[in-house]
């Protein structure tokens, strides 16, 4: 499976960005879509996360701004990013794992975000 991310790009402090995630193929198994973000000289961290059912899960640091979602008929995830904050600047990575008893775990190729501020 190939993961497409995009939608980054630069927007002042405040405003908003979405990012896509199409996977390549259909995924059937059960699995859990995530959005990892890098600053540069930090590790990846989890940004929010959704499985296959629905359930959803957030940084603390996002909480209330913003929010994940897919369409499984798609095979998409999109992450809505409202009032953007200079330390969500950083390169964004969608993640497909699968959930047990399914062991795979797929990246995107990373899009950039930039707020200024």
């Amino acid at each position: 499976v190939q993961l497409q991310a995009y939608g980054g790009g630069l927007v002042q402090s405040g405003g908003f960005l979405r990012l896509s995630c199409a996977a390549s193929r259909s995924i059937f198994s059960i699995n859990i879509m995530n959005w990892y973000r890098q600053a540069p000289g930090k590790q990846r961290d989890l940004v929010a996360q959704i499985t296959s059912g629905g359930t959803t899960n957030y940084a603390d640091s996002v909480k209330g701004r913003f929010t994940i979602s897919r369409d499984n008929a798609k095979n998409m995830v999109d992450l809505q990013m409202d009032n953007l904050k200079p330390e969500d600047t950083g390169t964004y990575y969608c993640n497909l794992k699968g959930l047990a008893p399914y062991n795979y775990n797929y990246w995107g190729q990373g899009t950039q975000v930039t707020v200024s501020s």
